[in-house]
């Protein structure tokens, strides 16, 4: 073999290699959600955590400034809601702020209800409900099959003087209802109209 053939396929072996190795970093590269399971929840999607003022990832931002209930609770926790949007797959999204007005942080306790299956959802509204008065029956948060609830969680907490937006998603009610109570462990209930 001469010289020029031995350069040839020398070059050829190594712009394959490059090429493999280029295949391998982009293949590392392309995400896989960071390890977890399936595809993401509503529980693990959007408004991102910030030194804990933010709801957990998971789910729709509160950026309506419309008031539907505000609720007031012990020591300066302050529940606004938003928004109860009724939603083409089946369910309904209320999303609000939940404002620390204590000097404490708060880290929602008794919020994720009293469901053995809820508990584990830490610091989170993963006890609400919304009640149809009319229809006597109690709508309890979605879930999923890991017994995550549907709503944001407050990770770590929320410091005194702040707030966090906050969702939580029910199973809708009869598309003839359009007035229900949120109820949520620890606070008084409030009525809110249903929209959509």
């Amino acid at each position: 073999m001469d010289k020029a053939t031995i350069r040839a396929r020398t070059r050829g072996a190594v712009v394959a290699t490059a090429a493999v190795a280029l295949g391998l970093t982009l293949t590392a590269c392309g995400g896989d959600g960071g390890g977890k399971k399936g595809g993401d929840t509503a529980s693990t999607t959007p408004a991102a955590a910030s030194g804990g003022n933010k709801a957990q990832s998971g789910g729709p931002t509160t950026q309506n400034t419309e008031v539907l209930a505000t609720i007031s609770g012990t020591g300066g926790i302050e529940v606004v809601i938003n928004a109860a949007k009724r939603d083409t797959g089946g369910f309904v999204t209320v999303q609000g702020i939940v404002k620390n007005g204590s000097k404490d942080l708060f880290s929602a306790p008794g919020w994720q209800g009293s469901e053995q299956e809820l508990r584990s959802n830490g610091a989170s509204v993963a006890g609400a409900a919304l009640v149809d008065k009319v229809g006597k029956k109690r709508y309890l948060i979605l879930r999923d099959t890991d017994g995550r609830c549907l709503c944001s969680q407050f990770t770590t907490g929320i410091q005194a003087g702040q707030e966090a937006p906050f969702y939580a998603q029910f199973p809708a009610p009869p598309a003839n209802v359009t007035e229900v109570d949120f109820q949520l462990p620890t606070m008084p209930t409030a009525t809110i109209k249903i929209s959509g």
